[in-house]
């Protein structure tokens, strides 16, 4: 019997979980051209590539690939951190060219692989193709994220170098799949970008981008692997390689199970994101009620220590008020006895008068 399982991760009787290991290595959004190696290697095959300009360079990892298959890459980031420096300070195949890619394509070498991966607006884009398809005729060029949600829709890092003429009205809100709106719980970029308003129309997302470049260059061919947010290859006609570079993803780019897979991928993690939103929003909510708990807590705490000293107050001033009554009581049971010693009083110094000869000094 002959088994071809391809490249499915299948583990064994013995490691039943070496599939669920994988899955769980893999990051909840698949966003890195590297998961693309083996297209870049099919590329490299068909091709011949010895120079790479890669617009993008997330953290390195994917330059490295790009030179362990035998390329001198150039690395366009307009402001890399340190660690970016130091991964391609420490490989001599690497070259950091700081700067925006329109700018500075001119000043590099002519490149056999152009990697599309940088601001993810039609401005940016239509430049730099503009500048390749003129300069670069035999290059083969690769685009990442032509399909949603840059696809229709400008993405604008911030702080943007668009000039504002060249933008739509943007929001910090993001798009989801699960409506055209767009939400607080949607693709949001954190400070890191703003999106377009409005998704469509003219002059707006990346493949709109590529679009009008294609109807300006009618000997340019281009197809979309429908997968991680679109991979998309563009070439001229005629060009080194092209044709065999077509035909060898032609089996990607038009089977209608990845990109039914990318569609469910984009909406799990859409409705991830909305999850994640609307559990953040609950856990601010409880915040916000257990401060007023404690709040409130606090009050009664008050509100009893006040009622504590009312009663203590309320009770010295009803003894006070009993001890006030008290006294002429005390006085008016007195009153007889005093009468009493009057009267014996009276009777006694009668009694003497009565006694008294008359001359006698009284």
């Amino acid at each position: 019997m002959t088994r071809d399982f391809g490249a499915a991760v299948t583990g064994s009787a013995g490691d039943p979980h070496a599939q669920a290991r994988a899955a769980r290595e893999q990051p909840l959004l698949l966003h890195s051209m590297a998961v693309f190696r083996e297209l870049f290697e099919t590329v490299f095959r068909c091709r011949g590539v010895s120079t790479v300009v890669e617009v993008g360079v997330e953290s390195g990892q994917v330059s490295s690939l790009y030179a362990d298959l035998g390329a001198t890459v150039y690395c366009v980031e307009p402001a890399p951190g340190d660690e970016l420096r130091a991964v391609l300070d420490g490989d001599p195949r690497l070259n950091l060219v700081e700067g925006l890619s329109p700018a500075v394509l001119p000043d590099l070498p002519v490149a056999d692989l152009y990697i599309l991966d940088g601001d993810h607006n039609y401005a940016v884009v239509r430049d730099e193709l503009a500048w390749i398809m003129a300069n670069a005729p035999d290059a083969v060029v690769v685009l990442n994220d032509v399909l949603w949600p840059c696809g229709r829709r400008d993405f604008y890092y911030q702080p943007s170098p668009v000039a504002p003429e060249d933008t739509h009205p943007a929001t910090t809100d993001g798009p989801t799949v699960w409506h055209d709106e767009l939400t607080p719980a949607g693709f949001v970029g954190d400070g890191a970008y703003t999106v377009a308003e409005q998704a469509g129309g003219p002059r707006n997302g990346v493949l709109t981008a590529v679009e009008d470049a294609l109807d300006g260059n009618g000997d340019w061919r281009f197809q979309i692997v429908p997968a991680v947010f679109g991979f998309g290859v563009l070439a001229r006609t005629g060009a080194p390689g092209a044709d065999a570079v077509f035909e060898a993803v032609r089996p990607y780019t038009s089977s209608r199970l990845i990109a039914a897979m990318e569609n469910n991928r984009v909406a799990l993690y859409t409705r991830v994101l909305q999850l994640q939103y609307e559990a953040t929003a609950r856990l601010e909510d409880a915040g916000r009620l257990t401060e007023t708990v404690n709040a409130q807590q606090q009050e009664i705490a008050r509100l009893e220590s006040e009622l504590d000293r009312t009663n203590r107050e309320l009770a010295a001033r009803r003894q006070e008020a009993r001890a006030r009554q008290e006294e002429p009581e005390r006085t008016a049971a007195s009153g007889p006895e005093l009468s009493e010693a009057m009267s014996h009083l009276g009777r006694a110094l009668s009694s003497r008068l009565r006694r008294t000869p008359p001359g006698r000094p009284r």
